[in-house]
């Protein structure tokens, strides 16, 4: 099986290379809403596009071979996309360009990346930290994507490709329950509490509305300022979760690894739609809006494929509400969960984590000794997903 890792690195062009970048950029996404506009819209083969459009292309826009065929492909994996979320392509920003092993070269021995544009090729500097140049070192990348930040610098995104093992089988799962007060709790009793990132995004919100206010009511110098602060901490917020989500997904799958376990996890697509019909406050409703459960997802599913780890969705109904020991529905109350058939009284969390860890054994072990049976299936980003069937009981006592 093949893993794609994509590597950022900041590129440092002249100012007549950075000139060409851009010139490619517009280019390229004017060459894109044009093959959206002339091409029908159930059409979504590259090949077929191509067919069609290449002449045109190389023509109009002065595309370079393999630059007009990146663009017929971004087209078609697009519109691909769009119609499995039911929506219509709309328009493409001069924001990035796609390079294949023919327009783009990685060079190890100075530390530049080749690059066609319109008016040839071009050799630029980049800035690689150490993480990258471990990497990139050795290795011959043959894609990468030339992208237009919001900070009007130049990065280069480049794709490594990698075996990655197969996982191996096994008898025991861990659990994770997710959730906003802690943001993650597993079957092993291990939880990472979510206070100190709800304090930093609500200090982040304040601080972006106090600046708000200020930019549309003060003088004109004051407006400016506000508008460099708040250009100066975009970011900041998403780029604190995403540390915080990497350093929690990576404490369980090397648990997970270790322990020679499966990870399951729930599946919590389109929580947001549900629980949005809620009545709730202003905050509590942007508090939940910026719970970040598919980032900390995501980072689970690729760092156990990278490990070998099986990450696998189960069905979140009644989890939380459920025993572990006994399968009986129980009370939860705040933090904590009483079951009033067999006794149990335990952190609800943990309780929570424990029926996962139960629902994600029975993918391996149907029936086993509680009686849970569950089915596979793979969603659109590859994730195993079990769905649990009419065997599957939850006993009101």
């Amino acid at each position: 099986m093949e893993q794609v890792l994509t590597l950022v690195c900041k590129l440092n062009p002249t100012p007549l290379q950075a000139e060409k970048l851009e010139v490619v950029l517009h280019a390229f996404a004017e060459a894109c809403n044009y093959t959206n506009q002339i091409i029908k819209p159930d059409i979504t083969s590259k090949l077929t596009i191509q067919g069609i459009v290449y002449e045109d292309l190389r023509a109009k826009f002065g595309l370079p071979a393999n630059l007009a065929v990146r663009a017929c492909a971004r087209v078609g994996a697009n519109r691909k996309t769009a119609k499995q979320k039911n929506k219509p392509v709309i328009a493409f920003k001069p924001t990035s360009a796609d390079y294949d092993a023919r327009i783009f070269a990685f060079r190890e021995k100075d530390w530049t990346v080749s690059l066609t544009t319109l008016s040839g090729r071009e050799h630029i500097k980049i800035n690689a930290g150490n993480y990258q140049r471990g990497k990139l070192a050795g290795r011959k990348p043959t894609s990468a994507q030339l992208c237009k930040h919001r900070d009007g610098q130049y990065y280069i995104h480049i794709q490594l490709k990698d075996e990655v093992p197969d996982p191996q089988p096994t008898n025991k799962v861990i659990g994770v329950d997710f959730g906003r007060r802690d943001i993650a709790a597993t079957s092993n009793g291990d939880s990472w509490n979510g206070k100190q990132l709800t304090k930093t995004r609500d200090k982040y919100s304040l601080t972006r509305a106090s600046l708000q206010k200020k930019a549309s009511t003060r003088t004109r110098s004051s407006r400016r300022r506000c508008r460099q602060v708040l250009a100066r901490l975009s970011g900041r917020e998403r780029r604190f979760q995403a540390w915080v989500n990497h350093n929690i997904s990576k404490a369980i799958i090397q648990q997970a690894k270790s322990e020679q376990a499966l990870v399951a996890i729930e599946d919590l697509t389109g929580i947001r739609e549900r629980t949005n019909q809620k009545p709730r406050n202003k905050t509590e409703r942007r508090r939940s809006n910026s719970w970040a459960f598919y980032q900390l997802r995501m980072f689970m599913e690729y760092k156990g494929l990278k490990d070998g780890v099986e990450v696998v969705a189960v069905p979140p109904s009644y989890t939380s509400q459920t025993c572990h020991q006994c399968l009986h529905i129980g009370l939860r109350s705040e933090k904590k969960f009483k079951c009033g058939n067999c006794g149990l009284f335990c952190d609800a969390d943990l309780n929570g984590a424990k029926m996962i860890a139960l629902l994600g054994q029975s993918v391996n072990l149907p029936g086993g000794s509680n009686g849970l049976y569950c089915n596979l299936s793979t969603d659109s980003s590859g994730l195993l997903k079990a769905h649990t069937d009419s065997e599957y009981r939850i006993q009101c006592g």
